[in-house]
């Protein structure tokens, strides 16, 4: 698979559906590089890597949410001859659905499941302070005070958080520009997760995606912060297999003609 925006760990030619996968801000597709081992050998995870970090470190990180959709556009449109799900982590859930919603603009094809993890709807209006406009020293201490998630070792290295802090800076300006346009409601049924110790991410507001489907929705809850897709990977990715499973069933033996 010759795409930088999309890196297969293992790929399944013969798999029925392909689970696009979207990581939290600052982080790359290597969030997802054993998703596949706990995953049915009916699924290909291809995890999805924007510019400016890890295999793309040497491209300049996007700012907006238009220019990551445009990019993914063009990036997934040679992926979707079979069907497809998306799952987002804390900001790939919001670039996950907002990818869903430019497919559904475009007339297809559309996924069959949006699985969203530890994001607020879009519907909710922020009321926290911007981010990406901060000096470096600020900045690192409000998104650690936010979210944690950076190792401490990492944090008291100067010269890793110097590769790390311009794409979570980019990943910030990216949610923190976005201005969504929340009709009409995706056809995509969707299911939230999120973590019942997630300071940041209440059960209200994974219910406040409900008016955005006019699909199925489904909201669960697992042990852990907001971080709750490392530490419960496996739970998390049994609920993934279970929620895939009908696509893989109807699939079975098809392809869809792009």
């Amino acid at each position: 698979m010759n795409n930088a925006w999309i890196r297969c760990f293992a790929p399944r030619p013969q798999a029925s559906v392909r689970l696009f996968c979207f990581s939290y801000a600052g982080a790359g597709a290597s969030v997802f590089r054993l998703w596949h081992s706990e995953l049915p050998s009916t699924v290909e995870v291809c995890a999805v890597q924007l510019p400016g970090r890890e295999s793309r470190l040497d491209e300049p990180p996007l700012t907006t949410m238009s220019g990551v959709v445009s990019g993914l556009l063009a990036a997934v449109q040679p992926l979707l001859d079979r069907p497809f799900a998306l799952f987002g982590h804390s900001m790939g859930a919001l670039v996950a659905s907002e990818l869903a919603r430019a497919l559904q603009q475009r007339g297809g094809p559309e996924p069959g499941l949006l699985l969203l993890s530890a994001r607020r709807s879009p519907a909710t209006p922020e009321t926290e302070a911007v981010t990406h406009l901060l000096e470096h020293d600020a900045f690192v201490a409000e998104i650690d005070r936010r979210y944690g998630g950076i190792p401490k070792e990492v944090m008291a290295h100067r010269e890793l958080m110097e590769l790390l802090v311009p794409a979570l800076r980019a990943d910030m300006a990216v949610m923190e520009t976005h201005r969504p346009d929340l009709q009409p409601p995706l056809r995509a049924p969707i299911h939230v997760f999120g973590g019942d110790a997630d300071a940041r991410v209440r059960r209200e507001d994974l219910e406040a995606w409900r008016p955005l489907t006019c699909g199925g929705f489904r909201v669960t809850t697992l042990p852990g912060d907001h971080f709750f897709v490392n530490s419960r990977r496996t739970e998390l990715l049994a609920l993934v297999a279970e929620r895939l499973h009908p696509i893989v069933a109807a699939a079975s033996g098809t392809r869809v003609t792009v």
